[in-house]
Order: C-alpha cells, then structure tokens, then sequence
C-alpha cells in the first residue's frame, strides 16, 4: 500500500470517520491546576515558539492555580479514529505484543525487524495525561500511551511499501508522577488528504497497553502550521510542502471540528530539534 496514492488514505480515514461518530467537541482551557504538569521549554525568539492562539493553549504558567471557587475548566479530549494503520492489532499486525515497544526513543525500529532508523529533523514528545473528572489537577500517574506516527515521506511502518518490516515511530510509555510520557521521535511528514498529525492511545496501565486491551482514549495531536513549514523547507520533506499547501486544519477530515484541545504547543528550531508539548485529560 502506497500512502501517497490520496484516493486509498483518503478513503479509508473518510470512512472510519463517516462510521465512527467522533465526540461533540468544545472549547478547553487547557490550563492545569498544578502549573508543574506540563513542562516549559524556554525560547529565544518569535521563530523558535509556535502554539495556537486560543485560549485553549495558553501557557500554564500564565494562570493561577485552581481553588474551589473558580475551577479550571477542563474536558476529556476528543475521541478520534485510530486510522487504518494502528498496529494494536484492530488492523492486522500488532506490534505492542512485541517485546521492546516499551520505549522512549521511537526512532530506530526493534526485534525482528529490519533494523532501519526514521530520518527527520528531531521532534520529542511529551503528553501529560490528567484526569478530567479532576478538573485536570490530577496526574494520571501509571496510565500507558501508545504513539505511533508516519515517517518523513509520510509511510506508516507494517503497513506502506518500503517498510512493512520496519516498526519505528511506535511505542509504549508509562506515565510517571506528573502523568507524563515522553518519546523522541522525528517531525512526521505530511501525505495526502492529512494534517500532520501524531496518533495516540491512552491505556489504564502499562499491562494493559502491552496486552493490546482495555483503550480508555484514541485521539491525535495536531502540529502548528508555522513550525511544519519551516521543517519542511528541509532536505527529505519535499512532498510536504505540496501536500501541507491543499490543506488546513479547518479543512482537516479529523481536526475539522474543532482542534483546541489537540493542537500542541511547540518549542525549537530546526538546528536543534523540536519540543511538542500536549496535555492529555481522560
């Protein structure tokens, strides 16, 4: 399967979509009662900084922790369809089954694979997942997240020609204290019919997640327009440029309803790498 051929991808997540109803989705504050949750990248300048001007991602920091008499607003986030290339097993082939998908570096494939590494300008991850029913001032601590993303050239490993036999940009992590997860990975590329997106399963604990049962949340993080062209005026992202031009994310099949509580916040430059940074409440 070529993922660059827009009618099958098009298709299938359009189908998925039309079958899956996704959830009613309103406007977040995405502030936490405990302004440590969600960790802060320092910038130097209006070109390494990009997040979304909503009130949905402002800085946690720039609002006061919550009380009784004024509770931070907060809401589970939007439930979204897998997409057809999951690797959980819904779909084939399921990789968290495999010993070694507990990882942070998501980069180079593990096992029987093939053994390649996933080439793009770095992007780490860090997810803080909260619990709702807490206003978010909760840490999740001990739940899973299951990420899994496509490659430069916009391939999805197990599934797209080229890297059936690879398994990079997929693993599991346990949150810790401050309910976080973190995985480096690269910056994806943009295919056909998509916004660039990472896609994201949230399990109750890592047991769970390594038995490939019980999602408690599907969703995907949605990455900033300003940040995602300048990575991919680089070497290896060509096609993205042209794909990126036809959309947006109001145009988006998965983000078009609404995308505050799923557009991370992200720090860096190309030279140095990129930080996205999301918080998570379930």
């Amino acid at each position: 399967m070529n993922v660059h051929r827009e009618a099958e991808v098009h298709e299938h997540d359009r189908g998925l979509s039309y079958d899956l109803p996704l959830l009613a989705r309103r406007r977040m504050v995405r502030l936490l009662a405990g302004v440590s949750l969600v960790p802060l990248v320092g910038c130097t300048s209006e070109e390494e900084t990009s997040a979304s001007s909503s009130p949905s991602s402002a800085s946690p920091s720039s609002a006061s922790p919550s009380s009784a008499s004024s509770p931070v607003q907060c809401e589970t986030i939007p439930e979204e369809t897998e997409g057809p290339f999951p690797g959980d097993g819904s779909n084939g082939v399921n990789v968290l089954r495999e010993s070694g998908v507990v990882r942070s570096d998501i980069t180079k494939s593990f096992g029987d694979s093939a053994g390649g590494t996933a080439e793009g300008v770095p992007l780490t991850i860090t997810l803080t997942v909260v619990d709702a029913a807490s206003g978010c001032g909760t840490p999740k601590k001990g739940a899973a997240v299951y990420i899994w993303q496509c490659d430069r050239e916009g391939r999805y490993s197990l599934y797209n020609d080229g890297v059936t036999d690879e398994n990079y940009l997929r693993g599991v992590q346990e949150a810790d204290d401050q309910g976080q997860v973190t995985f480096k990975s690269i910056f994806p590329g943009c295919y056909p019919g998509r916004w660039p997106h990472v896609h994201f399963e949230v399990y109750g604990s890592l047991a769970d997640a390594t038995a490939a049962r019980s999602i408690t949340n599907t969703s995907q993080l949605a990455l900033p327009k300003d940040v995602s062209d300048r990575v991919y005026a680089t070497d290896g992202y060509s096609e993205s440029v042209r794909n990126l031009s036809e959309l947006s994310l109001e145009s988006d099949m998965v983000f078009s309803d609404g995308y505050e509580q799923q557009l991370a916040a992200v720090t860096g430059s190309v030279e140095r790498g990129y930080t996205a940074t999301l918080a998570v409440p379930v």
